[in-house]
């Protein structure tokens, strides 16, 4: 069953682009606009793995990711933060974010990260 992955950004072109290759590689992708659109998406659809913009409105991303880890249910999906602030490593690191990639970005590179993290979460079951 492919794997669903959560793209939260407000960046429609950012959205789709991921969309699509995401797509292209078997993955399932639910999008989200912002914060707290990205918790109803993620109470109904269950993602394995979230891709998260920080700078969003309604709820910016560091909301978000607390929220999500202070949820028994939600806690265990990796999280990969993708942002244009190099120095935002560290307080997403004391929220239990595993990974992240500044804007700009290679495909490839995230792509590498989420095949990763994923792998990790499944290990994780076993």
């Amino acid at each position: 069953m492919a794997k669903k992955i959560l793209i939260v950004d407000d960046e429609p072109d950012l959205v789709e682009g991921l969309t699509m290759m995401l797509k292209s590689k078997g993955y399932k992708v639910v999008p989200a606009y912002d914060g707290e659109e990205a918790i109803k998406k993620v109470e109904e659809e269950n993602p394995d793995l979230i891709i998260l913009d920080i700078m969003m409105p309604k709820m910016d991303g560091y909301t978000f990711a607390k929220e999500l880890k202070a949820n028994i249910h939600m806690k265990c999906i990796p999280v990969i933060v993708v942002t244009a602030k190099e120095k935002m490593q560290e307080p997403f690191a004391i929220e239990g974010i595993k990974d992240y990639v500044v804007k700009p970005f290679e495909y490839l590179d995230l792509l590498g990260k989420i095949e990763k993290l994923l792998k990790e979460k499944e290990g994780d079951k076993r």
